[in-house]
């Protein structure tokens, strides 16, 4: 057998020697490596004592938190120029630690994955993000973990002025970051006295801010003496009397309310024989505590500055997609269906079903909540639109009253959150808006039985790009007749066919929320019909206003009214300019 040459037996035992070495080093005492370690020639060290590892210093509030607060939260969650998500404000400490309800608070201090604040910075899910897509930024993790320590070190917030002025380590924070997408289109404030626009058709319009002071109103219902009711997202009703907001909410209102993002007080209308009967509609998100939320309708008797007798009519069915449930997002799934109401020429009542919002992506996750395929589902409330009696029971001649596994309420199938509800001043057929996701939005003329699509079939992408179907359109499913792309973020609807703007008798007015995702681009929109419903041409309205439109409604005496939709919102009305005396 061969010997190991000279060499290798070398090699061998060096290494023998040094692994010995390691052995007893690391078996010996800290002093005793201490003084091995000292170089030959050199005094000998004082033995020395390990230093314990230093824990991280806290995390500061006024130069971490605050300032990531003010470059990425405030222009949405903050006073002034807030929007859909002003109830999440982070601009002050009364507001940061807030109960939501369903379960949902801001900020939980010592639990950042209870909070709400992290859940949005950190969340898997495109669309819930925050920032949002359309801003252009991506938080880095090390942004995300501290705001993530801040929280499970006690969330400390001190007692700050808001109005201060920032310390110069804030103001050098707060620039090193980027500044929010909407950040460039400032906002703008509303006329304080009546001003004129200018249209295409009618060359001159007085606008006129009748009320102020609103807080995300959403709907706008007018009594038979000239009173208006007007719903606020976070739970109030509140009634316009002689042009002038009555400063006290009527009492009566449910109270079980979730306002949070989409969620919240939502739609009033009253019923066609108010007149004897008095009653009043509402649809909001109510709290099913652990379970989530869904939509209730129910209806009062108003009376006064109250709603007496409150009962529910319809509670839509909660749904929770099967990949979702358990986790947050399936929780909330049908606590963000929006619900709008109608009453039909013959007296029933149709309301909207939202809340159909996620679907399956290429790479077999999901966006969203996962549940868009509920829309085809006729089993479902969600992505439906309902045709109701005033009770709330089902007509007999809907279109799937009595099938198996079909939801007799159910009118239409196959949309997936529908903001706007309208019926055609001639044919008395259902018009409906609803919100595409990037791209998309559909107005469709509702025929009952009807599938209308959503989400096997649309025009637009998900939030960072990619596109939601394959096809445009398939055999058995209805074209909407108008679309929008970019999406305008359709809200109320509104035929005209007054006699105060002749020029736009018959054309359909849209409130739009923002254009292309970009915050500040909120209008009216006027479209133009041929006799046959086809699409002639559109306008776009009180752009130069910058202001989110929520809803838009023709009054009794053919004036045009619209709601925005702000932290500090207004009642809007459109008046024809007087003709000058010969």
């Amino acid at each position: 057998m061969p010997q190991p040459s000279a060499t290798k037996q070398l090699f061998v035992s060096l290494a023998a020697a040094a692994a010995l070495t390691s052995l007893v080093l690391a078996a010996a005492p800290a002093t005793a490596r201490s003084s091995q370690a000292t170089q030959p020639g050199q005094p000998a060290q004082a033995p020395q004592s390990a230093q314990p590892a230093q824990p991280a210093p806290q995390v500061d509030f006024a130069t971490d938190i605050q300032p990531f607060f003010a470059a990425y939260c405030h222009e949405c969650h903050g006073p002034e120029r807030a929007t859909r998500e002003a109830n999440l404000r982070l601009d002050e400490k009364q507001f940061a630690f807030r109960d939501l309800g369903a379960g949902y608070h801001t900020i939980v201090p010592g639990d950042a994955e209870g909070s709400e604040v992290f859940a949005r910075i950190n969340s898997e899910f495109a669309e819930d993000r925050m920032p949002p897509y359309a801003t252009g930024i991506e938080l880095t993790k090390d942004e995300i973990n501290l705001v993530k320590r801040w929280i499970n070190e006690g969330a400390n917030w001190p007692d700050i002025d808001p109005n201060a002025a920032n310390t110069a380590a804030e103001t050098a924070t707060t620039a090193a970051r980027p500044r929010r997408g909407m950040s460039g289109i400032p906002a703008i404030s509303l006329p304080d006295q009546p001003i004129i626009i200018n249209t295409h058709a009618i060359p001159e319009v007085r606008l006129v801010v009748l009320a102020r002071g609103l807080s995300h109103p959403w709907s706008l219902a007018f009594l038979p003496k000239g009173d208006m009711l007007i719903t606020e997202r976070s739970g109030n009703l509140r009634i316009v009397r002689d042009g002038v907001l009555v400063p006290a909410p009527i009492s009566g209102i449910p109270t079980d309310i979730i306002a949070k993002g989409l969620s919240g007080m939502m739609e009033v209308a009253i019923h066609p024989d108010f007149e004897n009967n008095g009653y009043v509609y509402l649809t909001y998100t109510r709290d099913l505590k652990e379970a989530g939320g869904t939509v209730a309708l129910v209806r009062g008797v108003l009376e006064g500055l109250t709603l007496t007798n409150v009962e529910d009519v319809f509670v839509a069915e909660p749904w929770v997609s099967d990949d979702q449930a358990g986790t947050t997002q399936g929780g909330n799934s049908s606590a963000t269906a929006s619900a709008r109401l109608a009453f039909a020429p013959d007296g029933k009542l149709f309301m909207t079903m939202g809340g159909s919002f996620g679907v399956e992506r290429d790479d077999g996750t999901s966006s969203f909540f996962g549940n868009g395929m509920l829309a085809q589902d006729p089993n479902s409330h969600a992505g439906k639109l309902l045709r109701l009696n005033d009770d709330g029971t089902a007509p007999k001649d809907n279109p799937f009253y009595g099938r198996p596994d079909h939801k007799p309420e159910v009118y239409s199938i196959g949309h997936r959150n529908q903001m706007g509800l309208v019926f055609h001043p001639t044919t008395g057929q259902p018009y409906a808006t609803e919100h595409g996701p990037q791209g998309g939005d559909e107005l469709n003329a509702i025929e009952p039985g009807g599938n209308y699509g959503w989400p096997v079939v649309s025009y637009g992408r998900h939030y960072d790009g990619p596109r939601i179907a394959k096809q445009f359109w398939r055999e058995g499913m209805k074209e909407p007749l108008v679309y929008w792309v970019p999406s305008i973020a359709p809200s109320g609807l509104a035929f005209y066919t007054g006699e105060q703007f002749p020029e736009w008798k018959g054309n359909l007015f849209v409130g739009a929320l923002m254009e292309g995702r970009i915050p500040r681009t909120g209008h009216l929109e006027r479209i133009i019909f041929n006799p046959a419903g086809e699409e002639l041409g559109r306008e776009s309205l009180l752009t130069d206003l910058r202001q989110r439109i929520r809803d838009v409604r023709q009054g009794p005496d053919g004036l045009i009214y619209i709601l925005t939709e702000e932290a500090q919102a207004a009642l809007i009305r459109l008046e024809p300019v007087p003709a000058p005396a010969p």
